[in-house]
């Protein structure tokens, strides 16, 4: 380690002002800061201090996602060879999967990178670190089968006008990897729904797929009434079925969401506050059952779709979500409740938390000021009563 940093001292006054490439500074300080602790100390004012940066942070949701992204590599392998008739062994379904998932990190990742180093060579400041998780969070959220090409519109397009236009990482009103997911979702709805999307090479290869298999989502045979397709809970607790990469095994999401509330990084609150909002709802369409979707016990949807996975590493964007205590409860629970009541009543969207959390990024703000609205006359209130009680004991006393 001692003579990379010795190397990047060396090159590093060619980077500064006055240096051949000075317009390439905020390039080479992304690449310096990755590689060491950023050397910079406050000298006035009041800080706090804490060794926990924003680099660090984001690597530690980037953990968080790894369980959740290596089952989905083993499950893509899983269900590509179930849909074939064919029975393959743990490591060769993993490979398998490795092949098909890397080039979509890779291709969210660079085109994602690029766009932020483009931005901050333009604007002359730091390169922000916010995407190192973005990067991560978007090839886990979209079916196996989606076209490169897609996935790095898709990318460019969050990364510019769901975070830059606002002003950067921690400015941005929407979550950006879900920002991506609503472009494709819109742009082309043909590749992000439907049987033959999630299992790889089912559209290219139909004819192989053997009989009886359809690879469809459990939402998409809620959806369509076939409550008896709809795989049991243990098989989506443990995630062997088909949908997004990285959304389907609610086990290995809980393991992430153990790591995030361990280092402290994502909020309980919100969590909570979503699983309740899901149950509550699932609770109201129990108790009227108009229709078979609306039989299914509340707690399975917690297990379907994207639920587990947004409630855990979407709703929790601590820059999208409300930003007060009492807030989070309120951000969290109407989130839980649209998205069961969106993907149950509205058959045009099985999924609803993707809309649900980007309807809810939109009123976090709102929600803050009328909490801290309350607070501030609750406070009022208090200290008039306190003022009116002062007054009245100085009466007596006279």
């Amino acid at each position: 380690m001692k003579g990379l940093r010795k190397l990047v001292d060396n090159i590093k006054p060619h980077f500064s002002k006055g240096g051949k490439f000075a317009m390439l500074h905020s390039t080479f300080d992304a690449f310096e800061t990755f590689l060491f602790v950023p050397n910079k100390t406050t000298r006035r004012g009041s800080h706090i201090r804490d060794n926990m940066d924003m680099k660090r942070t984001m690597i530690v949701v980037v953990l968080a996602t790894i369980p959740a992204l290596l089952f989905g590599m083993w499950n893509t392998g899983y269900q590509y060879y179930l849909s074939i008739g064919e029975t393959a062994g743990f490591w060769c379904n993993f490979w398998y999967g490795f092949w098909k998932v890397l080039p979509l990190i890779v291709v969210s990742y660079v085109a994602g990178l690029a766009t932020e180093f483009l931005f901050a060579q333009i604007r002359g400041h730091e390169v922000n670190e916010g995407f190192l998780v973005s990067g991560m969070l978007i090839p886990l959220i979209v079916p196996v089968d989606v076209p490169l090409w897609m996935v790095a519109v898709a990318t460019i397009f969050a990364v510019v006008i769901g975070k830059e236009v606002f002003g950067g990482t921690g400015m941005n009103i929407l979550n950006p990897a879900l920002t991506a997911r609503a472009f494709l979702f819109f742009a082309y709805p043909s590749w992000m729904s439907g049987d033959k999307v999630w299992i790889h090479d089912m559209i290219e290869n139909g004819s192989n797929v053997v009989d009886g298999f359809s690879g469809a989502t459990p939402l998409a045979d809620a959806a369509a009434g076939h409550i008896g397709s709809v795989p049991c809970w243990c098989e989506m607790f443990v995630g062997t079925i088909p949908g997004s990469i990285g959304e389907t095994s609610t086990l290995a999401i809980l393991i992430g969401a153990a790591i995030l509330l361990y280092t402290g990084i994502a909020s309980w609150r919100v969590m909570f506050s979503v699983v309740a909002g899901g149950l509550v709802m699932g609770l109201i369409l129990n108790a009227f059952a108009v229709n078979p979707f609306m039989e299914i016990p509340a707690w399975h949807h917690l297990l379907m779709g994207g639920f587990a996975f947004g409630a855990v590493f979407m709703a929790t964007d601590p820059v999208t979500a409300a930003q007060t205590n009492k807030g989070k409860y309120i951000y969290g629970f109407l989130i839980g409740f649209l998205a069961i009541l969106i993907r149950v009543l509205n058959p045009a969207y099985p999924e609803g938390m993707m809309l649900a959390i980007l309807f809810m990024n939109v009123f976090a703000p709102l929600i803050d000021h009328y909490v801290v609205e309350a607070n501030i006359k609750k406070r009022l209130k208090r200290a008039k009563l306190a003022a009116k009680s002062v007054s009245n004991q100085n009466f007596e006393n006279k």
